[in-house]
């Protein structure tokens, strides 16, 4: 591939970002990003703010302001954060630009005229006294399931029921109070059923190469049928149809596409954006923007959290390829929900860190670089994981100050002060310690097969001879990480490409201690210079390597050697030097000139952290740690099953593995109940379950859900079951 373009789910422009979204969708492409830009790519990383929809017009309702004044709001603050956060963008847009609007319009059309959208009547409560048909959120009244008299127009927050909107018993406008009326509407719905094989054929080519979690969510979808989507909705804020050549004014009159629809358009409207300042800027022309998506040679990653899997593995490939000639996700590594200390993020409780808090409390950009780190290092790549207060605490004591800063700082100092302020220089025995570094590293890359042992020991003799035992140690960790970590970035698994890292700087300091160049520089003066040059080039090529995740301090480290910054910024999305290859290599020249160094990290005392863990939850009426909200609830599918098979699980006194009937499917479960019931006594037994628990491996058996049981204080255990035996499995509990 030539180039790499990135996106970043756009984020609703009616709240703040907080952390979870940080670490969902954003650090990732972040660092990816500044990762492929610092290895010589051309990347163009795109993202901007979500404006449209009718969260957007009842938050306007509640400040009573206009939407515009909410989306300028959220927009600005947004950004002002990200960039806080040393987010590399190359372009940070919104979707109520002109350019999105008419983007978005030529896809409706086009899809229109090609028989891609089917056009229906229904019928919907219409409010006379505000003139508008009213979309769910701006209808309450009483369930028709369970009688709560607060229930939105399709869903009940009380029992979770969903229903027609024509269902609600006593309903009532929320704009007028007015009881609405019955009224004929007409909407435009896109036929993905259209596209099943398509899409059926497109997810299992990247059945190798995509995330467990995006490919199964995918093929749930994929297997139950795609039906007929709505993409328009009555409202006056977003997208509006009366701007549509080829259908009937009066029935567009009033409509808006649905967000869902246009927003995922803003990537494609974003990088016109783009292309149109860069060639006033006599840097290309406005038609750059199709080498990105209408070229082959551009490979798209589309970067998201697991509640956006499906809009951009099923229904933004569907509308791409409805239009046609544009490309399609090469892979859309979406990441699971990061929680704070332990619980759900939840702004109704106080249960939230904003990423603007977050820079107010802590605005030194070495903070920002720990949050990173910290966030980085707790991604949710396969599993929901967690931050918390002292997380950041110590992986900012323990890994940051301890190992890589303390490298650093060490090397630096005692450079800076025992050698005039420059890179020592190499006695006449040691001069030709360059060129054996790089012809070591050259014979390493020629020769690796992808086994580092074989590759260390197949080192010859002669080579060996050029370095100590401590030396040849220390540069070979130093490609061995390298290569690594350009592995597992490509890879997308960052936490372990960062991880490679830090083992790189543990290396670094394991050798600078054992050189003890404080002792060496009295007893060994020869010693001690080229083991300090040595340090010299690793405190460089750990500048690039940490530059991904830690952009501010590889910046303060780099401008120690008066270099020119490169630490993967936005470059206009041109290629470049590939710094990350040659970063293996020593680069920083005897003599060379240095900076006055200082600490990179400083450490965090427990009393700043103390104040930022109390005020989680504070004036929330109740303590955040007790409860949970419906929403949060929902999610969890609790179901009847009736157990088929049981039997003891082989090495494992606690586990049985259960097989289970839940409606017209069976499961196998993994229960830790052996030590209370026998495997017999459970056959035919109606119990409950979690049926959307992610799959678990236990003692080498797959877990497809979870038993619930209640336990005692001391351990005691009993499986929860419906009171009426004539419960069949299957039936949904709630």
């Amino acid at each position: 591939m030539k180039r790499t373009l990135i996106t970043s789910a756009l984020p609703y422009a009616n709240g703040y970002i907080h952390l979870g979204h940080a670490a969902g969708a954003y650090l990732p492409a972040d660092i990816y990003a500044r990762f492929l830009r610092l290895s010589g790519e051309e990347v163009l990383y795109v993202c901007g703010s979500d404006e449209h929809g009718v969260a957007i017009n009842i938050s306007a309702e509640k400040e009573k302001v206009t939407p515009k004044e909410i989306i300028d709001k959220y927009h600005n603050a947004n950004y002002e954060a990200f960039n806080k956060f040393a987010m590399t963008f190359d372009i940070y847009s919104r979707t109520s630009t002109d350019v999105h609007h008419r983007t978005a319009i030529e896809f409706f059309e086009d899809l229109l005229s090609k028989g891609h959208l089917a056009e229906k009547d229904e019928e919907q409560f219409y409010d006379k006294k505000a003139e508008m048909f009213l979309p769910d959120r701006y209808v309450e009244g009483i369930c028709p399931n369970c009688g709560y008299d607060h229930a939105r127009g399709d869903q009940c927050d009380q029992c979770g029921a969903y229903y027609n909107q024509l269902e609600l018993k006593s309903p009532k406008s929320i704009i007028s109070g007015e009881t609405p009326i019955v009224k004929k509407t007409t909407h435009w719905y896109m036929k993905f059923g259209d596209f099943q094989q398509f899409l059926e054929k497109y997810i299992e080519g990247k059945s190798d190469s995509w995330k467990d979690n995006v490919l199964q969510q995918s093929r749930s979808w994929l297997k139950q049928g795609l039906a007929d989507r709505a993409i328009t909705r009555d409202l006056n804020w977003g997208v509006r149809l009366d701007r549509v050549h080829g259908i009937d004014k009066e029935k567009a009159k009033g409509k808006v596409l649905y967000v869902w629809f246009d927003a995922v358009l803003g990537y494609i409207s974003m990088t016109k954006e783009w292309a149109e300042a860069q060639a006033k800027n006599n840097n290309g022309t406005s038609e750059d923007w199709k080498k990105w998506w209408q070229d082959s040679d551009t490979r798209y990653v589309a970067f998201i959290g697991k509640d956006n899997i499906v809009f951009h593995t099923l229904i933004f490939p569907a509308m791409l390829s409805a239009k046609g000639g544009y490309i399609l996700p090469n892979n859309v590594p979406a990441n699971e929900f990061l929680n704070l200390e332990g619980r759900k993020f939840s702004k109704s409780m106080n249960w939230s860190i904003d990423l603007r808090d977050f820079q107010k409390d802590f605005p030194d950009a070495q903070y920002t670089d720990s949050l990173r780190y910290t966030l980085a290092m707790n991604f949710p790549e396969s599993r929901d994981s967690d931050f918390t207060w002292k997380d950041f605490l110590n992986r900012n004591n323990n890994e940051l100050a301890d190992i890589f800063g303390n490298f650093v700082n060490r090397v630096m100092q005692f450079v800076f002060k025992n050698f005039g302020q420059k890179v020592p220089t190499l006695s006449e025995t040691s001069k030709s310690l360059v060129g054996d570094w790089n012809n070591l590293i050259d014979y390493l890359e020629s020769s690796f097969d992808g086994n580092f042992d074989k590759a260390y020991n197949s080192i010859p003799e002669k080579q060996r001879q050029q370095f100590s035992n401590e030396e040849l140690s220390l540069i070979f960790a130093l490609w061995k990480g390298a290569k690594e970590t350009t592995r597992l970035y490509n890879k997308f698994k960052f936490r372990d490409a960062i991880t490679e890292t830090m083992n790189i700087a543990r290396a670094a300091n394991k050798f600078f201690n054992d050189a003890e160049p404080w002792k060496a520089i009295k007893q060994d003066p020869e010693k001690a210079v080229r083991s300090l040059f040595i340090c010299v080039q690793l405190v460089h090529s750990l500048s690039i390597y940490f530059a991904p995740v830690l952009p501010n301090s590889s910046k303060r480290i780099q401008m120690l050697f008066d270099f020119d910054v490169e630490v993967g910024n936005a470059n206009g999305a041109k290629a470049g030097e590939n710094y990350w290859l040659t970063a293996v290599y020593p680069s920083i020249e005897e003599g060379k000139k240095l900076q006055q160094p200082s600490i990179i990290f400083n450490k965090i005392e427990y009393s700043t952290i103390e104040p930022q863990i109390k005020k989680l939850g504070e004036n929330n009426g109740a303590k955040a740690d007790e409860l949970i909200d419906f929403e949060y609830f929902q999610k969890i599918k609790l179901k009847t099953a009736v157990v088929t098979a049981a039997e003891k699980l082989k090495k494992s006194k606690k586990l049985l593995k259960l097989k289970v009937k839940i409606g017209d499917k069976e499961k196998q479960i993994i229960a830790g109940v052996a030590e209370h019931y026998e495997p017999e006594y459970l056959i035919g037994k109606v119990i409950v379950v979690v049926d959307n628990l992610q799959p678990a491996k236990l003692m080498g058996e797959e877990s497809q859900g979870m038993m619930l049981a209640a336990s005692t204080d001391d351990g005691k255990l009993c499986f929860v079951t419906p009171e009426n035996s004539e419960i069949p499995d299957g039936a949904e509990v709630r």
